[in-house]
């Protein structure tokens, strides 16, 4: 792309300062126009023709703006974790530029015909637009709203961006998102190829991290398929012509980010506590019946720290349920699945997931039979727990707390951990996992996309120890995945 100072313009043409005068009685006379004065008065233009816009609308369609609301979600009840003022900056363009209230849902797009409002403002105000708002509604209308990839940037002036379902690369003078957006973060944004510049015509709010680029890459493998038949390559017109499909990964992605975490076990089930109680009629049948469900641990290593009767008879026992290995983390031997605790009369067993509990009264009920009667099962989510609980019951004692500092300052003890932690996350190359069709990084780097999806996930690895998800003596070292994995260091 031409830099400002090289652009030409006939000494009769519009200045592409954005004046409205014509060149030889503007910038011809003058020194060339800097890229600042340049973005400036393009910018202030095109917000004028926005707001102008914005007017004519809310005048001419303002009753109809929340169906255009839902068309834009693609739903009848958009998701109420997402308010309208939050997606105005995406949004609202849509509705100027391409919102057609009479196009059956997932009709595809027209190059270049923009949508009703646009449309009707047209007829009413063309005498009236100047050569550069025309170039505005030009480029609104007839360049794709894709998934653009921050490769590098200089913050306060722009940015290279890499359109991650075309591959073409391009420079934008932006001067707020290029401070806060990070390499390999990924926007949804329309760029605008101006006189001498290109913009961000509009982006969503949302920054899309790393770790999220393979639902892109999944929407760019099924468009490929469709343009497959043609022998060529994905090309802009196809984003607009498949700018629902488009759409439609964005609002998922978005969606699923503004939703609550929800936190998984080990065996991929959302945590939920369940106790379970039972009545037993005897400790020391319940506790020989169900010993062996702690696996490698001996009974007489349970019974060590047991409480017992004067006469000798066992009175109360806790111990693990334990399952061999790890479905996620295969250094491990064993999975703790949940705590039994006998006492007396009472049995009770405590699981962190749904599954967990069907299955734990299950292994009761055949275990004991009639020795055992089921008397109820409680269950809590992690909210309910934390609003229940204490802080101060919660929180360590300054003592706990001034240990637990002690041993992490203990440099044997730091590099044992970092050591455990390293083989966990080394062994993940052999993991199958799910994003990557349920193959192992190590396969996936074979081929472009899973190579891309798997240097995303460690650059999204990267950051969450960076944002301190971990001690900050002990995290792991990712630049050892990638030598394991054959992966080049992000921007070498």
């Amino acid at each position: 792309m031409d830099s400002p100072r090289q652009t030409k313009a006939g000494r009769n043409d519009p200045c592409p300062c954005g004046s409205g005068k014509k060149y030889k009685r503007c910038c011809l006379q003058n020194q060339p126009i800097s890229q600042e004065r340049l973005w400036t008065r393009q910018r202030e233009a095109s917000d004028d023709l926005t707001r102008d816009m914005m007017r004519f609308a809310a005048r001419k369609f303002g009753s109809q703006i929340d169906e255009a609301w839902q068309d834009f979600n693609m739903s009848d009840l958009p998701d109420a974790l997402v308010d309208r003022s939050t997606e105005d900056q995406i949004f609202m363009p849509y509705f100027l530029f391409h919102w057609n209230p009479l196009s059956p849902s997932g009709k595809r797009g027209a190059l270049g015909n923009g949508g009703v409002v646009l449309r009707w403002y047209m007829l009413e105000r063309a005498n009236r637009l100047t050569e550069m708002e025309r170039m505005f509604l030009h480029q609104a209308t007839t360049q794709p709203v894709s998934f653009h990839e921050l490769l590098n940037n200089n913050p306060g002036v722009g940015m290279t961006l890499r359109d991650v379902m075309t591959g073409s690369e391009i420079q934008v003078v932006e001067r707020s998102a290029s401070g806060i957006l990070r390499q390999g973060d990924i926007v949804y944004a329309q760029v605008w190829n101006l006189t001498g510049l290109a913009i961000l015509g509009c982006c969503a709010p949302l920054c899309i991290p790393p770790g999220r680029k393979a639902d892109v890459i999944g929407l760019r493998k099924k468009l490929r398929k469709r343009v497959a038949r043609q022998n060529r390559d994905l090309a802009a017109e196809d984003l607009i012509r498949y700018a629902e499909d488009v759409r439609g990964t964005y609002l998922s992605i978005r969606d699923s980010l503004y939703a609550p975490t929800q936190f998984c076990n080990t065996d991929g089930d959302p945590i939920e506590f369940h106790t379970l109680t039972f009545h037993i009629e005897s400790a020391e049948a319940a506790f020989q019946a169900l010993a062996p469900l702690a696996l490698t641990r001996t009974k007489d290593d349970l019974l060590e720290d047991a409480e017992f009767y004067h006469a000798g008879n066992l009175n109360a026992v806790t111990f693990d349920w334990l399952k061999k290995g790890n479905r996620k983390i295969s250094t491990w031997d064993n999975t703790i699945m949940g705590t039994m605790r006998i006492s007396s009369n009472t049995l009770v067993a405590e699981v962190n997931s749904g599954k967990r509990a069907a299955r734990i009264r299950a292994e009761i009920e055949k275990r004991l039979g009639d020795l055992a009667t089921h008397r109820s099962t409680l269950a809590q989510t992690q909210e309910d727990v934390f609003e229940k609980s204490p802080k101060r019951k919660n929180a360590k004692t300054e003592l706990e707390a001034e240990l637990d500092s002690n041993l992490m300052m203990d440099p044997e003890v730091i590099k044992l951990a970092k050591e455990s932690l390293q083989k966990q996350v080394e062994a993940w190359v052999h993991q199958k996992i799910p994003v990557l069709g349920n193959q192992t990084p190590l396969q996936a780097v074979r081929e472009p996309d899973g190579r891309e999806i798997v240097e995303s996930l460690l650059l999204d690895w990267e950051r969450h120890a960076e944002n301190g998800f971990s001690a900050p003596d002990i995290r792991p070292d990712i630049q050892a995945i990638r030598k394991l994995l054959d992966l080049a260091s992000p921007g070498s």
